[in-house]
């Protein structure tokens, strides 16, 4: 794809003037933005329609992966926290499940995702990423492993019908595409779907547009790229930070696009490194999905 037949995307902005070590999770839930400080275990919310300070909602004392919203009961999150999940309610963090504290090697939960069947998905990786640590684990009552061996697991991301899923291994430079049964939620037909080198970044948070497109943050590589479902590149986004980690479609008509950033590891940090960021785009994405939790771990 040349340069002129790619979509034209504008520069973004900083949405507040708070600096996170590692943003993550960027979710868009009931008209506002919800994103976690991934080490500092800070769950975060802001508005969409203009800049402004970001609000604390829980603070954990473990690191928090991500959350979602869960279906009929507002104000409560399925997380991604620790080394397991857990529910984040009134105020409380109700432990439900352990994943990760039998690993050889200390690990934590990294990225997570309702999917639009309501299933929970959350991935996890070793703090010094072994290869092959990692697992992407779906919580289906009892939880369990739904793809081993990854080392760092960011996503998934569902297209609107929740028919494909698409998880990205972040050191290896893979997003692989898979088939999901929608009944079931078992996967089959794992296919390469990117194959990145370290000079474009590294694949880290990643989101699926309603058309059908993957929005894909570039850790190191300072770029948001959107890419056509049959794999093609349809445009980018360069930033002045250099460690983008996830992205969101929101804002009032769903076409303003969201971008954490982090500052972790950075000797000399820029000015919007760890800033969250935001651009308006020219296609619409959609609502976070709410996480079906029953009750039960």
């Amino acid at each position: 794809m040349t340069t002129q037949e790619q979509a034209v995307l504008h520069d973004p902005i900083p949405w507040s003037e708070d600096r996170l070590e590692l943003g993550e999770g960027a979710r868009w839930v009931d008209g506002r933005l919800v994103l976690v400080d991934l080490l500092a275990g800070r769950l975060l919310e802001t508005g969409g329609d203009e800049p402004g300070p970001l609000r604390e909602l829980y603070r954990l004392d473990r690191p928090l992966g991500a959350v979602a919203p869960v279906a009929g009961r507002p104000g409560r999150w399925l997380a991604a926290a620790g080394t397991g999940l857990a529910l984040l309610d009134d105020g409380h963090v109700h432990p439900l499940t352990d994943l990760e504290s039998t690993n050889p090697v200390p690990a934590r939960m990294n990225d997570a995702v309702a999917d639009p069947h309501g299933r929970f998905w959350a991935g996890s990786m070793t703090y010094d990423a072994t290869p092959g640590g990692g697992t992407l684990f779906r919580h289906d009552h009892p939880t369990q492993p739904a793809v081993t061996g990854l080392t760092i697991t960011n996503g998934p991301a569902f297209d609107p019908t929740g028919t494909l899923m698409y998880l990205a291994d972040t050191p290896l430079g893979h997003v692989d595409r898979f088939t999901v049964d929608p009944a079931t939620g078992e996967l089959s037909e794992q296919t390469p779907f990117l194959r990145l080198t370290a000079a474009d970044g590294f694949p880290d948070g990643m989101t699926v547009d309603a058309a059908g497109n993957l929005w894909v943050a570039l850790w190191g590589g300072h770029a948001v790229r959107r890419y056509r479902p049959d794999g093609s590149l349809d445009g980018e986004i360069r930033l002045a930070a250099a460690q983008p980690t996830s992205v969101c479609l929101g804002g009032p008509d769903l076409r303003r696009l969201f971008v954490t950033t982090a500052n972790y590891g950075l000797a000399q940090p820029g000015p919007v490194d760890g800033a969250l960021l935001a651009v308006d785009v020219d296609i619409a994405g959609l609502p976070a999905a709410a996480a079906s939790w029953t009750g039960r771990d």
